[in-house]
């Protein structure tokens, strides 16, 4: 109680002037930007290696999506809940080096995968090491800009993501084609084009993780005059996080808050199981029936019930922090309503690749050259634009940044119907620039948005809990969206299905409607929810 009154009279002080960025602060923010940009470097070479990988392996378009999805997105989540309340407690630095290393050395693992259950181990890795990545990117941010310059630096650290998106195409597919033209047959241990690609991505960011270890830790929450000092017993508190996201330890954690929460979380896990299993019979395949359902619903079943874990032991341990994000209606919409766009802009940014090379036969190299330009320009261009705008909205109005993600959701919708049914190569291109530019504009707004709705020593878990909306929504449901509907709407052909990705990728305009109504409603709560942040965490 002591805390939150400090935190009350540091908040509410009238002669607190805020401090300004440095020239270390835009340093700092650079080398954030190359992280992100070795993050989905590691994330999104898949996408351009799927043709190879799915025709090596014998896989579906549905096995891809889960691949570029749940495989990674899952793990990713989750572990990005002990890992964010880990950020808000530790060193961020030192948390952020670590796992660059692991991503990276995970990555690396994947050039070694010789069939889909090794790939799928890989990748699952992948997902844990970057989990580290943005709340601690987003804590730091915090601590080293103010407020008014919140969303743009969110923002530029954001850019990282449609960078490393487009380049990792470009690399990807010089790789493949260099490998393969120098050893035909395979080459060094047996190593195809695609798993050489692999190797050549992964091991740089373990360089990179001696850089991030230099950096310089900031005060926690000086930039708001809200002085947040970390846990004396990090990892205790680490290890106690993690309990409550592992089953069976889930259970443990449960039946220590009592028999009536215990029978309240083995309710929750049997409706999860029942809901994956009658997911598995519904969107089944006859065609290639349980390979691709079965492996997705239960990821899905397994993040959505260790979520549910997580936020019933954070009410039980931490109910301010729980009430200024669960408890909180806007931050809620908020986060599911940008999940939404999330949810179409990795879908395109996985799949779009694919389709240039199967639908519109275009060659790997050519399409990952224009493809990606395309996603690093419209991206960066999109987000810092979406940015700026976002700053300049919430000054004249408190929920203006809600309608820079709403412009999101609604401005896609066209450039996507013309993109992805028209056979005219060029007008392909301006389109997926269009789709991509607009969609990355709600970005910073969503950010910044549920960065603002909590207390400075919350963020690393508001981070957390906001990924959980782009990750268990928008990427585990989003590229294996369009490939289950692509198989669905495919045929087989001399044994083998093919699938119809134009259908897969003009279904995402489905999802616009409902993020437009969560939205439309976190622009009306978010004012009094950030008028109120003091006085419903102190209740």
């Amino acid at each position: 109680m002591a805390e939150t009154a400090s935190e009350t009279n540091a908040a509410a002080a009238p002669e607190f002037q805020e401090p300004k960025a440095t020239g270390y602060s835009w340093y700092v923010l650079s080398v954030l930007v190359v992280v992100y940009i070795l993050n989905f470097i590691d994330r999104q070479i898949l996408s351009i290696l799927a043709v190879d990988i799915k025709a090596d392996l014998g896989l579906t378009d549905a096995d891809m999506g889960f691949l570029g999805g749940a495989a990674f997105a899952v793990f990713y989540a989750l572990f990005g809940i002990p890992l964010g309340r880990l950020a808000d407690n530790w060193s961020r630095v030192k948390l952020l080096s670590i796992g660059l290393a692991l991503w990276s050395t995970m990555t690396a693992l994947s050039g070694f995968a010789r069939d889909q259950m090794t790939l799928t181990f890989a990748r699952m890795g992948v997902g844990v090491g970057e989990a580290t990545a943005s709340p601690t990117a987003y804590s730091l941010i915090s601590d080293y800009f103010p407020k008014k310059q919140r969303a743009t630096a969110l923002a530029i650290y954001s850019s990282g993501l449609y960078i490393g998106g487009g380049v990792s195409l470009f690399i990807g597919a010089l790789i493949v084609k260099t490998w393969n033209a120098t050893y035909p047959g395979g080459g060094p241990l047996g190593l195809v084009g695609w798993q050489a690609a692999f190797l050549a991505v992964g091991i740089p960011g373990l360089l990179v993780a001696l850089w991030v270890a230099s950096l310089r830790e900031p005060a926690r929450g000086a930039m708001d005059g809200v002085p947040s000092p970390s846990s004396p017993a990090p990892f205790r508190q680490f290890a106690q996080d993690l309990s409550t996201i592992v089953p069976p330890f889930t259970l443990i954690g449960a039946w220590q808050r009592g028999p009536a929460a215990l029978a309240i979380n083995i309710g929750f896990a049997t409706a999860f199981v029942a809901f994956a299993w009658w997911m598995i019979e519904l969107t089944d395949n006859p065609l290639t029936p349980h390979k691709d359902a079965l492996a997705q619903w239960s990821a899905v079943a397994l993040g959505y019930y260790a979520v549910f874990s997580w936020a019933s032991t954070l009410r039980a341990r931490d109910p301010a922090t729980f009430r200024l994000i669960w408890g909180t209606p806007a931050f809620v919409c908020t986060t599911i309503g940008y999940g939404l766009v999330a949810l179409a802009a990795y879908a395109l940014a996985f799949w779009s690749a694919p389709y240039a090379e199967i639908v519109l036969g275009l060659p790997k190299q050519e399409l990952a050259f224009w493809l990606g330009a395309n996603g690093a320009i419209s991206g960066f261009v999109g987000v810092i634009i979406g940015g700026r705008m976002a700053d300049a909205l919430r000054t004249k109005n408190p929920a203006g940044r809600i309608l820079m993600i709403i412009f999101g959701v609604v401005a896609p919708i066209v450039p996507i119907w013309i993109g992805y049914t028209t056979d005219n190569t060029t007008l392909f291109y301006i389109m997926n620039f269009l789709a991509g530019m607009f969609g990355a504009t709600a970005l910073g707004a969503a950010a910044a948005t549920t960065q603002d709705l909590v207390l400075p020593r919350m963020r690393g878990t508001a981070t957390a809990a906001f990924f959980l909306g782009t990750t268990l929504i928008g990427l585990s449901f989003g590229p294996y969206m369009v490939g289950q509907i692509s198989d669905l709407a495919g045929t087989m052909v001399d044994g083998k299905l093919v699938g119809d990705l134009r259908t897969g990728i003009v279904s995402l305009i489905a999802v616009a409607p409902v993020a437009l109504v969560l939205l439309l409603y976190a622009y009306r709560a978010v004012p009094q929810a950030e008028a109120t942040i003091i006085e419903r965490a102190t209740a």
